[in-house]
């Protein structure tokens, strides 16, 4: 039987999240069903035996950025090399489903930019391959953050070069488990800011612009996953023209 292993963050209201992204849901009890039902025109006296209605959840607040979620082209800019970028229902579900590729850069310090180098060190450290097609997944282990106010301000992040490099190489998908997939947002501020540089921000994901690539951001359990040697499914909401979708992401290993 093969082993499934879920990558993706439990989706709840977390007060330590970022204002913006804070996930609100109403939990609707079964007896308010009762009501509904009896609104709608059936007399009690003919409800089901020991029917209590039915329960019922509102999602009354989610950004498609807010949990484990997959970004797309129209996220980065209105356009990809001068092409109108995919929206999230417009992508291909092949880009979806692939094999997996684990790279360990959880010995990256925060605010320390993942070159190529760094990946090449360690496909060559555990002998995986890369191919096109790959869904390539960046472990910083900063997971362990999830749930905590510093989970936006801390981590590690793929260079606008590193991330070039893995589109080059035939790869569509990628993901990583810290809250960005840049360097954290504060953290990039407050350098263009210093330096007085306008190509410090966002670099990675302004990739972007001109070449067609999809990430994966808040993974979870990447450590359970070995180098290589499964699958991983990432199947996004299919949402209308939008930027993001939150995705059920999952590995699956064979035995």
């Amino acid at each position: 039987m093969p082993r499934i292993i879920d990558l993706s963050k439990s989706i709840r209201y977390n007060a330590e999240d970022p204002w913006f992204m804070r996930v609100k849901i109403k939990h609707k009890r079964h007896n308010t069903a009762k009501w509904l039902i009896r609104f709608l025109g059936l007399p009690f006296r003919l409800f089901p035996k020991d029917f209590v209605g039915w329960a019922d959840d509102t999602i009354k607040h989610m950004g498609v950025h807010s949990t484990t979620h997959i970004d797309v082209p129209w996220h980065y800019y209105p356009t990809v090399a001068g092409k109108l970028a995919k929206t999230i229902d417009q992508i291909p579900l092949e880009w979806c489903y692939g094999d997996g590729l684990v790279v360990n850069m959880s010995h990256k310090l925060d605010f320390e930019a993942i070159t190529i180098y760094d990946i090449q060190q360690d496909l060559a450290k555990t002998g995986a391959v890369l191919k096109a097609g790959m869904i390539v997944l960046i472990k910083t282990g900063r997971d362990k953050f999830n749930g905590t106010k510093q989970f936006a301000d801390v981590g590690t992040g793929m260079s606008k070069e590193a991330t070039e490099w893995l589109i080059d190489k035939g790869i569509k998908v990628m993901g990583i488990d810290q809250w960005g997939w840049d360097l954290p947002m504060r953290y990039m501020i407050q350098k263009a800011k210093e330096t007085n540089n306008q190509h410090v921000f966002w670099q990675a994901h302004l990739v972007g612009r001109e070449k067609e690539y999809c990430h994966i951001e808040q993974l979870v359990n990447l450590g359970a996953l070995p180098p290589f040697g499964f699958k991983v499914w990432v199947f996004p909401l299919k949402i209308v023209g939008a930027s993001a979708a939150p995705a059920r992401v999952v590995a699956i290993l064979e035995d």
